[in-house]
């Protein structure tokens, strides 16, 4: 394996140092692309997310370029360097989101969700840029209790094995240790 042209999953859950790894897997002197799907915190009325923000751009070496956008699957393709993804279970959110499909029966759109994974899927395994793709584990506890919850952990479970099986490596964090997964 070549590891200029790896490709990389980081799972684990809430603050257990994924992004900070995977920053580290990447040359902090060389040029990488940091995709980020999330959501603009404003501080007014989010100062905790902001500060989040603010912590991972402080972290991003000068060298590093940031793109906002919720098709990862181009920003894949079309990347130029090194790409770091954070996070997939933001990207995630903010597609239910913007298909409203919380509110939605299932079958109105699993069509288009199955077709925007198939996409992203391809992206990762077709990337000739090494890639580093953090995400959220989920569904360790117990099944959520409102539906929301529940179609949330099987979306980013499927997505999260469909990703796991075209990466090289999936390296999972517990309390800020990385375990290498075979």
């Amino acid at each position: 394996m070549n590891v200029t042209t790896e490709r990389v999953l980081v799972t684990g859950g809430v603050r257990s140092g994924k992004s900070r790894y995977a920053e580290d897997l990447l040359d902090r002197h060389g040029p990488a692309l940091y995709v980020t799907p999330g959501y603009p915190a404003d501080p007014a009325t989010d100062p905790v997310g902001a500060a989040r923000v603010g912590a991972h751009q402080a972290r991003r070496p000068s060298g590093w370029r940031t793109a906002e956008t919720l098709d990862l699957a181009d920003a894949l393709t079309s990347a130029d360097a090194p790409v770091l993804v954070d996070c997939l279970g933001v990207w995630l959110t903010r597609v239910l989101d913007g298909w409203q499909a919380w509110e939605q029966p299932r079958p109105q759109w699993q069509a288009r969700f199955d077709a925007e994974v198939d996409r992203l899927v391809a992206a990762v395994a077709s990337s000739p840029q090494r890639l580093v793709l953090v995400t959220n584990e989920v569904g360790w506890g117990v099944v959520p209790a409102y539906p929301a919850g529940r179609i949330f952990a099987d979306c980013l479970g499927h997505l999260n094995q469909r990703v796991g099986r075209v990466v090289d490596r999936v390296v999972l964090l517990v309390a800020g240790r990385a375990l290498e997964l075979p």
